[in-house]
């Protein structure tokens, strides 16, 4: 099956990132056609200053075999892929680069660098991904949060994983996003952990330890996306048909479901990953340059909203 990626879903925000600028992104790796046309691409509609970091042969082979030019570009060259994820991360460790993209290396590779004690660019909160998708049955985009690193997150985990959601879609301009804590069932149920974590969830959020977001949970898919599914069920909620957020019970569940959307509603996805120093462009070795593109731009609008915080701070 070919997914049908639509470019003008995230149109907004490559026209805003664009008008902002471009802003120094070191690329781990780019030697394959999606991953290296990705960041041309950005390149050239003025989102980011790429710094490709790999074997310089293989980069300059595979923008040979996609007639780019590389003239204008600046290139690291490094032996392999693990060396070319070092050098990646040390470039935004020294302040040199304000974003981080993956290319074609394997994501553990790439994550076992930028976690590294020392030599890393994690900070105090613990890091995760959010999938950002554009549905078309659905008004709105969805976040989806976390499927790709932390496998089953436990309570503390699974608050920064919310709070990097929630700061994530303050940075695109919503301002109080609300948070869909999503499980099998909406009531509370010892035997199934997700729905206790999900009470617990929602009331850090009333004693300010989450903040930004309103929270609602346990619910169930159904009755996180459908009104009229949480009025059969006598669920009076703030949140219930209109989510920005969907908090997943564990990496397995919110892969399924990001994938789900993708294949079969057609839906249009970004990858962002949120907790380190910088926005980090996280996605699949098989993911198209245009969703590679949108998550650069993405990367690029929150990188500087943390620049403008940094200097009114």
């Amino acid at each position: 099956m070919t997914m049908q990626y639509d470019a003008k879903a995230f149109q907004v925000m490559l026209d805003e990132a664009k008008h902002l600028g471009p802003l120094p992104m070191a690329v781990a790796h780019p030697c394959s056609r999606e991953s290296l046309l990705g960041a041309l691409e950005a390149a050239q509609m003025g989102i980011a200053q790429p710094i490709l970091v790999g074997p310089r042969s293989k980069i300059q082979r595979v923008a040979d075999e996609l007639e780019q030019s590389l003239e204008d570009i600046e290139i690291i060259d490094m032996p392999h892929s693990h060396a070319s994820a070092e050098q990646a991360v040390t470039l935004v460790r020294e302040g040199d680069a304000a974003i981080l993209m993956k290319g074609s290396l394997h994501t553990d590779e790439f994550m076992t660098e930028i976690l590294a004690r020392g030599t890393g660019i994690r900070t105090d909160r613990r890091i995760s991904h959010v999938f950002i998708m554009r549905v078309e049955s659905y008004p709105r985009f969805l976040f989806i949060t976390d499927a790709a690193i932390n496998i089953e997150p436990d309570l503390i985990t699974k608050r920064d994983i919310c709070q990097n959601a929630i700061d994530l879609c303050q940075a695109l301009g919503i301002p109080h996003p609300k948070v869909a804590i999503l499980s099998a069932v909406e009531t509370i149920t010892p035997e199934i952990r997700s729905t206790v974590d999900a009470a617990a969830l929602c009331k850090m959020a009333d004693r300010g330890q989450i903040r930004g977001g309103i929270l609602d949970g346990p619910l169930a898919f159904d009755n996180a996306i459908s009104l009229e599914a949480a009025d059969t069920k006598g669920i009076i909620s703030k949140v219930a048909g209109s989510p920005d957020i969907l908090l997943v019970p564990d990496l397995e569940s919110g892969n399924m479901l990001a994938k789900q959307l993708t294949y079969l509603a057609a839906a249009s996805s970004a990858g962002i990953v949120m907790g380190a120093r910088v926005p980090i462009v996280l996605t699949s070795r098989a993911d198209e340059a245009p969703g590679r593109l949108a998550s650069a731009a993405i990367a690029s609008l929150l990188a500087h909203r943390r620049l403008t915080l940094g200097k009114i701070q």
